[in-house]
């Protein structure tokens, strides 16, 4: 259209923008729980005012070749995208995890802006809210963060957690990498260079391991990264690990409470995020064992988003995190062994090059072709069998259109064949835990999701049973003494 606006997207979110797959759609969705019910056109009026305020969400893609722009939507309608959807009597929880599973895997229509709003105005006695928005148009914390913008401290205001929006014009050129954190900015015009440089050779790397070996003989941290990157090997064969379809189920819990997670960290020198990854650790390897599989020496490898930029400068939208792999230990059976475990692993990929890499990657994959991207992406996604993603929320209750915020979850998309997504997201004293998977790989994520509280209820039991030394140095046998004691 003549006079069209148009910004150029940048190379990060290009990347996320052709990404989709039938079996894997770029999709980030949420739920948010309320005991009350909402209004669908004061919904649709905070959405307006303090979601669609960013130009960003009045914009939709448009990709042409060699290029990928953000176009102003002559046709923008909020109504089009705050929108009522019904639930099946009894609707109860059941009912909106199979609504959840329907809208993760629809595609979101390219012809206007890739979001959208679902009020479910009679859910268990109040509403949920199911929100919809595709990756390119900004990561798990951005969102997370511009969505919390519209919310309230009160049933009629103020603001939780206001902050305006940048009104100033972006540049054509302007891409998420310069933004990154002054720490990181040398080493990520290496990694842009090196991503560069990694589809130039396509796959070479990872199909000859030789060069990944003399690359790692160069002597840097860096191209140390990358040639630990490329000879990583597959993680454990599980249930979990195959060719995706089409269909998948979402499942969430009853919430923890997080003081009672934060003193069973203290009690054995850990963090919150350590004692919670443990707790997944465990609901894993219980499912697997429930279905009669070996989970001797088994370990799972979980692609983890790390956050490269100051929380203050999410309202910039747009990619901007790396990813590092993180083993989990599901082999380990005594829940405090596990969680050492885990705690050693996180402790070594701390200060890694990992999370720049891969988004100086993500950056170079965007800026090559596609059939590239398709085929780096698939040499990386293989050796993981799961998205894990751990989110601090607001600690303080909020409202969303003068309704009470009961609590919230969401999910972020699997990259290549990954087939299973666990997300975390703590809120006014409680941690949710939330599980995606492909339908074909495992049927029933609520037995997952189901075990999370059992298992932090076993780490709780281990833990006062015996005086766990706090630096982590457990022997395998004494752990196994205490238990059976």
């Amino acid at each position: 259209m003549p006079g069209q606006r148009r910004t150029r997207i940048s190379a990060v979110d290009t990347a996320w923008l052709r990404m989709d797959r039938p079996q894997n759609l770029m999709v980030i969705c949420g739920v948010m729980l309320f005991r009350e019910r909402l209004s669908l056109a004061r919904l649709r009026e905070v959405v307006d005012k303090r979601f669609a305020v960013f130009r960003r969400f009045r914009e939709r893609p448009v990709e042409l070749p060699g290029v990928s722009f953000w176009e102003t939507d002559p046709h923008f309608d909020v109504a089009r995208h705050v929108v009522h959807t019904a639930l099946p009597a009894p609707a109860g929880r059941a009912q909106l995890q199979a609504l959840v599973s329907r809208l993760a895997t629809t595609r979101m229509d390219p012809t206007h802006p890739m979001w959208q709003f679902h009020l479910v105005d009679r859910y268990d006695g109040g509403s949920a809210v199911i929100a919809r928005m595709h990756h390119s148009y900004a990561d798990g914390i951005a969102l997370v963060r511009v969505m919390l913008s519209m919310t309230d401290a009160g049933p009629d205001g103020p603001p939780a957690m206001p902050f305006a929006p940048q009104r100033k014009r972006e540049r054509d050129d302007d891409d998420a990498l310069v933004q990154l954190m002054a720490p990181f900015a040398g080493v990520l015009a290496t990694a842009r260079k090196v991503g560069a440089m990694l589809v130039d050779k396509g796959v070479d790397l990872w199909s000859d391991p030789s060069k990944a070996v003399a690359l790692a003989g160069q002597g840097t941290a860096l191209t140390a990264e990358i040639a630990k990157l490329v000879l990583m090997p597959q993680d454990s064969p599980t249930r979990f690990k195959g060719r995706p379809g089409v269909t998948k189920h979402v499942a969430w819990t009853e919430p923890l409470p997080l003081a009672e997670i934060k003193a069973i960290g203290n009690a054995l020198g850990a963090s919150i995020n350590d004692v919670l990854l443990s707790c997944v650790a465990g609901a894993l390897r219980a499912y697997l064992a429930g279905k009669g599989d070996d989970t001797e020496a088994v370990v799972l490898r979980a692609l983890v988003p790390v956050n490269l930029r100051p929380i203050e400068k999410a309202y910039k939208l747009g990619n901007q995190f790396g990813l590092v792999f993180l083993d989990l230990p599901i082999g380990i059976e005594n829940p405090v062994e596990r969680l050492y475990a885990v705690r050693a692993n996180m402790n070594a990929l701390k200060g890694s090059f990992q999370p720049v890499l891969a988004l100086g990657l993500l950056a170079a994959m965007g800026s090559g072709p596609k059939a590239l991207q398709d085929l780096l992406l698939d040499a990386l996604a293989r050796n993981a069998s799961a998205v894990m993603t751990n989110v601090p929320g607001p600690q303080q209750p909020l409202y969303l259109a003068g309704a009470p915020l009961a609590s919230l979850m969401f999910w972020v998309p699997q990259s290549g064949d990954i087939g299973m997504g666990v997300s975390i997201i703590s809120y006014n004293g409680a941690v949710q835990f939330g599980v995606i998977t492909d339908a074909g790989l495992c049927p029933d994520p609520d037995r997952i999701a189901s075990r999370f509280a059992s298992e932090f209820e076993k780490l709780v039991l281990t833990t006062l049973m015996a005086p766990w030394p706090r630096n982590g140095d457990l022997d395998p046998q004494e752990a196994e003494a205490a238990v059976v004691a």
